[in-house]
């Protein structure tokens, strides 16, 4: 009998014997990739649900659970999803902020975002620690760590071929004898990225002096990459109610003719973005989902989600 136990051991592929990571990814594009590196071998935890918004989520019971079970969370960093952060808080998990990581192209927001970006970051740290007593003051100064820095880096498709690398590396540590199935993984994720950077950039090409605003300043990564005309934002990075300034002051580019087509967001109510478009000519264009949130979740989600935002700014700009 022991030797039959033996013999049916020795016949299970090498995969099925290796202890795969239980991973928790934040947003439906890291998700993605990780799931592209970790192929067949597993399935990662997707905190993000659909039509959620990144910047502020609340964890379920169960999502708190999945952090805590982790070995290991791949996330974008505090500066995008700080509910995360907080939630890190007692978890032994291996941390991979992705922003932080070594050849990871970081960008700082437009000139003016920033300074406003920065000054809010003030008000909702003052905040943390006035509402919290139980020690997050280092949490709130973290998050000054990367004043004006843009979060959204996924939208620059070379981040994504550089973490693709830094997953299966992070999931080798973790899981050496699954090491040349991750690095084979990466290799075919970069090189469908690769495929798809080369067909966005074709498709782009007419409308690259097309100037544009949208709802968050979520696309100056994207803007940058494929070099687009000038856009514009209505909210801040973080999606928070715009001034009345900051109002005014778009109201009087749109009445201008600065931009050809306005872009509201899946997440967001477009309400106030078409009451400033009246009277003008610019033209509404399709909701944009930078995080894609309203997306199949899955190892498709990442060229889905740079496609539609791909797909939606040429049907207008191009009208």
């Amino acid at each position: 009998m022991r030797y039959i136990i033996s013999l049916a051991l020795a016949s299970l592929p090498t995969a099925a014997l290796a202890e795969v990571p239980n991973v928790v990814t934040d947003i439906p594009p890291v998700h993605a990739l990780v799931a592209q590196v970790m192929g067949d071998l597993g399935t990662p935890v997707l905190l993000l649900e659909k039509g959620a918004d990144e910047h502020d989520f609340q964890l379920r019971p169960s999502q708190m659970q999945s952090i805590a079970d982790a070995d290991t969370v791949i996330w974008i960093g505090p500066e995008l999803t700080p509910w995360l952060d907080r939630a890190m808080t007692d978890s032994k998990a291996v941390s991979l902020a992705l922003l932080d990581a070594k050849g990871t192209q970081t960008q700082a927001y437009p000139a003016g975002q920033a300074e406003e970006e920065e000054h809010h970051d003030h008000d909702e740290a003052d905040h943390a620690e006035h509402v919290d007593h139980a020690g997050h003051a280092d949490e709130a100064e973290h998050a000054h760590s990367h004043d004006g820095t843009d979060p959204h880096a996924w939208m620059n498709p070379a981040n994504a071929a550089t973490w693709v690398d830094l997953i299966a590396a992070d999931l080798s540590t973790l899981d050496p004898e699954n090491a040349a199935t991750y690095a084979a993984n990466a290799a075919n994720a970069k090189t469908r990225i690769a495929t798809m950077d080369a067909e966005i950039t074709a498709q782009l090409a007419a409308i690259k002096d097309k100037p544009f605003v949208t709802f968050h300043a979520a696309y100056g990564y994207f803007a940058a990459h494929y070099g687009l005309g000038h856009h514009g934002s209505l909210a801040l990075g973080d999606a928070t109610t715009p001034g009345a300034a900051k109002l005014t002051q778009l109201q009087a580019e749109l009445k201008s003719g600065a931009y050809t087509c306005a872009f509201p967001e899946v997440q967001h109510d477009p309400a106030m973005l078409t009451q400033l478009m009246q009277g003008t000519a610019t033209k509404l264009g399709q909701p944009l989902d930078p995080v894609g949130s309203s997306l199949d979740f899955g190892p498709n989600a990442y060229d889905n989600l740079m496609r539609s935002i791909a797909n939606s700014l040429s049907a207008c700009l191009n009208g």
